[in-house]
């Protein structure tokens, strides 16, 4: 008997270290492309380096980091980020969460989804340069919108050349970004709330629930993980905004005014700048870090205690 117990551990220890193995791939490729080069940016924020003074920079601590906040340019690419990316995801989720009450529906019982879904996410299988060059010639003075609202309807007087404009810029990166992600956002939605028990629905009208009522007191909360995933993967996304926008304005310091100007343009600005441009984007990018990290804690808090309050009210009352 001993030595069968013997046998049994041994067999369970040799299986335990198949599984260091089999994720050993993933740790060696996280600490060479990933941690390390995060471990190397938190280093360089605090240096002088350049492009030529790479591999013996000076240590100057935080002066990166102090030179930055007396900048009027990145404060204009700091509230530009957090601005595209509210204009963006706000509707983002409104348009996803009703097209994924609908999806998901057993009133709606609409007909095709998959392919509905299909033409949803489509965009965002196109690259955003076709979509910010697409879009750049659609908005041109003699593009198609221009004779469409001039020559054909006569909404406009005379053409607008909306790429020259703030609000019209700021406006098309929000409709983009928009509308390349809905589609996925409403898919993950629509995984979410199919994975929800009909049971709760089935209750729910048996007490004589309305949709509307069953919408926000069943499917809302419980959907809450999947929100937050949405929430997180979307904010960290938005920091480092890039494409779209600089494709748009011609350059990280384009026209028109900076209206799009974000940290990730600003950073690929200042990285070519030739007095201390590694040291300097590098410490834009442990910005970028912290921020999201910070916020994305205060996020996973918001949810927790909101759990938290509701269990103790039941305990309470129980």
């Amino acid at each position: 008997m001993n030595g069968k117990k013997k046998n049994y551990k041994k067999a369970n220890l040799a299986k335990d270290y198949f599984g260091y193995i089999f994720i050993m791939p993933f740790i060696i490729v996280f600490v060479l492309f990933a941690l390390w080069p995060i471990a190397n940016t938190f280093f360089l924020s605090l240096t002088d380096a350049t492009l030529f003074t790479m591999q013996d920079p000076n240590i100057i601590g935080f002066d990166n980091f102090i030179s930055l906040i007396n900048d009027d340019m990145f404060r204009i690419a700091f509230t530009n980020t957090w601005l595209l990316w509210l204009g963006n995801f706000v509707p983002q989720m409104i348009l996803a969460l009703v097209l994924a009450a609908m999806f998901a529906s057993t009133t709606f019982k609409i007909k095709g989804v998959g392919f509905f879904k299909a033409m949803y996410y489509l965009p965002n299988l196109l690259m955003p340069v076709t979509i910010a060059a697409l879009f750049q010639h659609y908005l041109t003075v003699h593009g198609p919108i221009n004779t469409f609202l001039v020559g054909t309807t006569g909404i406009l007087s005379e053409p607008r050349n909306f790429l020259e404009i703030v609000t019209d810029t700021r406006i098309t990166v929000m409709f983009l970004q928009t509308w390349m992600w809905f589609g996925q956002t409403a898919i993950v939605l629509v995984a979410g709330m199919t994975s929800i028990s009909p049971s709760f629905y089935e209750s729910a009208m048996i007490d004589g629930a309305s949709q509307r009522k069953m919408f926000f007191s069943i499917t809302l909360p419980l959907l809450k993980p999947i929100l937050l995933f949405v929430l997180i993967t979307s904010l960290v996304g938005g920091m480092q905004m890039f494409d779209i926008p600089l494709l748009l304005s011609d350059g990280p310091l384009g026209p028109p005014d900076n209206a799009v100007l974000t940290l990730n343009m600003f950073m690929n600005a200042r990285r070519t700048h030739p007095a201390n441009a590694i040291g300097n984007a590098a410490a834009i990018s442990v910005i970028l870090f912290f921020v999201s990290s910070f916020i994305s804690i205060i996020l996973f808090r918001m949810f927790r205690e909101d759990d938290g309050k509701k269990r103790r009210r039941k305990e309470k009352t129980a």
